[in-house]
């Protein structure tokens, strides 16, 4: 059985939209309330920023012989069915219109391929897992055994 490992990061684009939101924070408040206030106003944004990304892009894909983990879930891999690849409009689709609510999802906006897990387990309420991928025919093969060429 293959193995995989991603982790969903942030882009670098959200972190340059970060350092300009906290200057652009510090600069209109240094103007009215001095280099202090800009300072707390500036530094307070700039950490509760670096945590939101670092807390939100901690998401990790991972298989290995015996599960699937996808965010803080966890399966057997005894427990999955047919896996399908994802890109494009299907992927879009998939997160949106074609959803259903009952599945497990594992979404980040900022990533444009999905993998499709059924749930065989008849415990599960979920009847596939909907993860999100940078890689989605990596992750595809490695749950399914198959091996795929790496571009």
């Amino acid at each position: 059985m293959g193995s995989y490992r991603e982790r969903l990061s942030v882009p670098v684009s959200w972190w340059i939209i970060a350092a300009a939101l906290v200057i652009t924070l510090f600069v209109i408040t240094y103007v009215p309330v001095g280099r202090f206030g800009g300072a707390v106003v500036g530094g307070t944004s700039a950490l509760l920023a670096v945590l939101f990304f670092l807390q939100y892009g901690a998401a990790l894909v991972e298989v290995d012989g015996e599960r699937l983990r996808a965010g803080r879930a966890v399966i057997d891999r005894a427990h999955l069915g047919k896996v399908e690849a994802l890109t494009g409009d299907d992927a879009r689709h998939a997160f949106g219109r074609d959803c259903d609510p009952k599945a497990y999802l594992l979404l980040r906006s900022y990533v444009r391929g999905a993998v499709r897990v059924e749930i065989t387990d008849p415990r599960d309420p979920a009847p596939y897992w909907l993860i999100a991928t940078r890689h989605p025919d990596r992750l595809a093969a490695a749950l399914t055994g198959n091996s795929v060429a790496r571009s």
